[in-house]
């Protein structure tokens, strides 16, 4: 009896204990009538349960996901194949389970099981939340015509939604080291097969002349002095910093979604324009680009950022990542001036490296407007370490901050003593 009573639904439960009090009040007042109206009462959602569990259908059902792969706030389409052989009894009731950020699950009831073919059902995605979404199982339950019993059984496993975050086109490139190498006037010179790079510019009053590339020198009749010697592979680093305590707002309008999507902005860019480009966090792990042998693709960032989650670290633990030579694009949160001392105290002398901080109190929300440091003393600091800093609000797109940092990079800018 108590796995019979495991199928039956909330109706049938109360006409089972509906029937159960009748019987006893019938017995108590010796009134047969009602004991036979008990008795109906009773056996009514009992022999339900039976027929909904002996119901011989077979069912398959398959789902797919198109495109699997999308941008935040793009459309989406699930398709769901339903093939079944059998009749049915009652009302067959689909449900796919669906995550509240993609608007819950979605429920359809098929009155009838196609003889030949499939039955196809679609529904529409739309997600406004950067993550990696699991969508099912999907569960079908079959029930009697008056709904007292249900047999429920999964029919499709989970579907894996990749939501990655916006990638906004840039343009130009900050000025100064590699990056902005072709735009400052300077070139790299490869000096043989498998050898090191040479950047190279022309003459400056008050350049080191131990420093003029007599090579370039000779070749183009200017006097070329060499800026830094890098491997052939130096490439650039996207620092961005996830800490839950370094930004401010929730949802898709934080900064750290803002944060997130500026830095695969930049990494994108930097990777279309031919530059081999890692994506490192705030708690110091590489995301992508780690020339270990895995795949160096666009997409492997993307995906990594998808499923990026905020940390609760306090400190930024990025400092030893940021001590090779390859040049730093860092985006930033709320930054306390240890922890932009500590950035800098691994970086290499000479080297440029350019920041976005991102001014947090204006995405401060109520409950979450704790106060933050001040932007302002961190860009000062980071100024006067030769870094180019860009500042960032909620009303300014991602490619008008990089307009604003490149145009940083080539300004000589003097930082107030």
């Amino acid at each position: 009896m108590p796995w019979r009573l495991a199928g039956l639904t909330t109706r049938g439960r109360c006409l089972l204990a509906a029937g159960l009090a009748a019987a006893l009040c019938a017995v108590l007042v010796n009134e047969r009538d009602l004991l036979r109206v008990a008795a109906f009462a009773v056996m009514l959602p009992l022999l339900a349960s039976v027929i909904v569990g002996h119901t011989q259908i077979r069912l398959r059902a398959d789902r797919e996901l198109v495109p699997p792969r999308i941008t935040v706030g793009s459309d989406c389409q699930a398709h769901l194949t339903l093939r079944g052989t059998g009749a049915l009894s009652g009302r067959l009731l689909l449900e796919d389970v669906v995550p509240q950020a993609l608007g819950g699950p979605r429920r359809a009831v098929v009155a009838r099981l196609p003889q030949r073919g499939a039955l196809a059902l679609i529904y529409p995605l739309r997600p406004v939340e950067r993550r990696v979404h699991s969508l099912g199982p999907l569960i079908a339950r079959i029930t009697d015509p008056l709904g007292l019993a249900e047999h429920r059984r999964p029919l499709a496993g989970h579907s894996r939604l990749v939501v990655i975050p916006l990638v906004v086109p840039l343009t130009g490139l900050p000025a100064g080291g590699e990056l902005g190498s072709s735009e400052s006037g300077g070139e790299r010179v490869g000096v043989g097969p498998g050898q090191d790079a040479v950047v190279v510019r022309s003459y400056r009053q008050g350049d080191d002349l131990r420093k003029v590339h007599w090579r370039t020198t000779a070749r183009r009749d200017e006097l070329m002095v060499r800026v830094e010697e890098w491997p052939e592979r130096g490439g650039a680093t996207v620092l961005l910093d996830h800490r839950d305590a370094a930004h401010r707002g929730s949802g898709p309008t934080s900064s750290l979604e803002y944060a997130v999507s500026l830095a695969a902005s930049v990494y994108v860019h930097l990777r279309q324009r031919g530059q081999w480009v890692r994506l490192v966090t705030g708690d110091g792990l590489v995301r992508a680009g780690a020339g270990d042998g895995t795949d160096h693709t666009i997409d492997t960032a993307l995906d990594a950022l998808a499923a990026l989650r905020a940390t609760d670290q306090r400190e930024l633990a990025s400092g030893p990542a940021m001590a090779g030579r390859q040049e730093v694009v860092a985006v930033l949160g709320a930054v306390e001036p240890v922890a932009v001392e500590q950035l800098l105290a691994h970086r290499p002398r000479g080297m440029r490296s350019h920041a976005v901080l991102l001014d947090v109190t204006a995405w401060a929300t109520a409950g979450n407007d704790h106060v933050a440091s001040d932007p302002a003393q961190a860009a000062r600091l980071l100024l006067a370490a030769g870094w180019s800093v860009a500042m960032a609000r909620p009303e300014q797109p991602p490619s008008a901050v990089w307009d604003q940092l490149c145009l940083s990079s080539r300004s000589k800018l003097q930082v107030p003593r």
